[in-house]
């Protein structure tokens, strides 16, 4: 019996495991693929996968791309499913020490 339950805890630790993209680099989870298809075409995943912010700090990016950097506008469910994905991904950790993203007032000017 002990055999079973420890052959279960061992299958059941892969289902567990954080899957990543061979590919990017980015975390495989609900909104992944929108993310990769509309950020990926100006620069690379490392931009956000070495870096962690709150929802606001990536709505705070998101608008500086788009007002200098020539990103386009996103529809309200594109924006939703990205932020979404950002904030949840790539959210602060407290163990973490890397710092957040810049606010808009430390960003270069436009």
């Amino acid at each position: 019996m002990k055999r079973v339950a420890s052959l279960l805890l061992l299958a059941s630790l892969g289902f567990c495991a954080e899957q990543i993209d061979p590919a990017t680099g980015m975390k495989i989870a609900e909104g992944w693929e929108t993310v990769r298809d509309n950020c990926t075409v100006c620069h690379s995943a490392k931009m956000y996968t070495m870096t962690t912010g709150t929802r606001q700090d990536w709505i705070t990016a998101i608008k500086w791309m788009q007002e200098t950097q020539g990103l386009w506008e996103f529809d309200p469910e594109t924006e939703k499913t990205i932020l979404d994905y950002l904030s949840k991904e790539y959210a602060p950790k407290n163990t973490s020490r890397r710092r957040p993203l810049l606010t808009s007032d430390l960003l270069p000017p436009k």
